[in-house]
């Protein structure tokens, strides 16, 4: 099994200073496989699953039972791992937990998994605040299939201008592995077609017909499936809801809220324009993204696909580890001058990225933005291998590079 990069966190942050783990991300991408090492690292604890009858009935019965289980016949300066997963699926579960953690007599380290976003299940359970932190795991990614040390944010720029310029054969061969089979560990293991599109076929059925159902209880899951065949296409362009509204013909509300519900469930993503200090920008058409871009049959837009997951998984890490608040956004006039991605590090412009899939020249829209960016650093990624060019504008040092020598920096 391959190592995962949240693993020290979970143990630096969480599990040294008492607190509860929340581990939350797409299905399929890893959490279950994260909390069973943890477990067999540590040598004492459990892993209970809500899907399992026994488990549910003892949960149901007596929460605490399950806990101090785990307490009996140990030595003192054992400290056992329980793995919760799908836990959120109980009614009252966070005030259920909350009482067990609040009474335990000796301590255990405690990690909750979903596959939803775990905020979302509170039916009007007691809040858990102070006693969690809470993780979002990722699939896989350049860095972490290359085993690459985790970047420091502060250092991340500097180290991009200086080493990029030196690359590995390998880091194109993963990074083309991951545009044709994307970052989800099985399919990305297996390395196989035949393989990929099975999985693919059994986790959206999972998503919709399982977890969405569980999430909403509404009944139009056809019609949702159907939806879910049209993003694809939507990938990489201003995402008009007006436009899949007529397409399904449903109101205006209901793909709204059809398409809130796969967000919450790791199915997509959106990407928001940035709007400080750019005059006429775009002020409310997101950017769709999916977590598996494997699906995404235009290459450009998978590529650029690729790169907004890199892009948001470093965000979410530093966000999730306590580096500061680091959002991701994209940049657009109603002139339409754009540039794909920018960093935001606690509302201020951090690194813009702009995708391009073979030019080398960097973009006009650079010289647009750059001077009300102020940021140090920007770049252009593409896909053509073994390419490194600095230029200057201004006083940002522009780097335009192949991705594979630039993104194994990132998380």
């Amino acid at each position: 099994m391959k190592r995962r990069y949240l693993e020290k966190a979970l143990e630096n942050l969480c599990f040294a200073h008492r607190k509860i783990a929340f581990v939350s991300g797409p299905r399929q991408c890893g959490k279950t496989t994260l909390g069973k090492m943890l477990l067999k690292d540590r040598g004492v604890g459990s892993y209970y699953n809500w899907d399992e009858t026994e488990f549910r009935r003892l949960w149901t019965k007596s929460p605490k039972a399950v806990l101090s289980s785990e307490n009996r016949g140990r030595h003192k300066k054992d400290v056992p791992i329980i793995v919760l997963d799908e836990i959120h699926k109980a009614k009252k579960w966070k005030q259920s937990l909350k009482g067990v953690y609040d009474t335990m007599d000796r301590p255990a380290d405690i990690i909750v998994t979903g596959s939803a976003r775990l905020s979302v299940y509170r039916k009007g359970s007691d809040s858990l605040m102070g006693r969690y932190y809470h993780f979002r795991l990722h699939p896989f990614t350049l860095s972490e299939i290359g085993g690459y040390p985790l970047p420091d944010p502060e250092l991340l720029r500097t180290k991009i201008l200086n080493d990029a310029g030196n690359g590995r054969k390998q880091d194109q061969t993963a990074l083309d592995s991951l545009l044709k089979f994307g970052g989800f560990p099985e399919p990305f293991l297996a390395g196989e077609e035949k393989r990929l599109n099975l999985w693919r076929r059994g986790r959206i059925e999972k998503v919709i017909r399982e977890d969405l159902r569980d999430l909403s209880r509404i009944p139009e899951l056809s019609q949702i499936e159907m939806l879910v065949s049209l993003l694809p296409e939507r990938v990489g362009s201003l995402f008009s809801r007006a436009s899949l509204r007529e397409d399904l013909e449903v109101s205006f509300d209901t793909v709204r809220r059809w398409m809130q519900y796969l967000y919450e469930l790791y199915y997509a993503f959106e990407i928001k324009p940035y709007i400080r200090k750019i005059p006429r920008s775009l002020k409310r058409d997101g950017k769709l993204y999916l977590w598996d871009y494997s699906e995404i049959a235009d290459p450009a837009a998978r590529f650029e696909n690729l790169v907004a997951s890199h892009l948001l998984k470093a965000c979410h890490y530093w966000t999730d580890t306590g580096e500061g608040l680091f959002e991701l956004f994209y940049l657009r006039t109603k002139e339409k001058r754009e540039i794909d991605f920018l960093i935001v590090k606690d509302r201020k412009p951090w690194l813009p990225v702009e995708v391009k899939t073979g030019e080398t020249e960097p973009s006009p829209h650079f010289k647009r933005f750059l001077p009300q960016l102020d940021c140090p650093v920007a770049l252009q990624l593409i896909h053509k291998p073994d390419h490194f060019t600095r230029h200057k504008i201004g006083k940002t040092d522009l780097l335009v590079a192949s991705a594979a020598r630039v993104l194994r920096f990132f998380v």
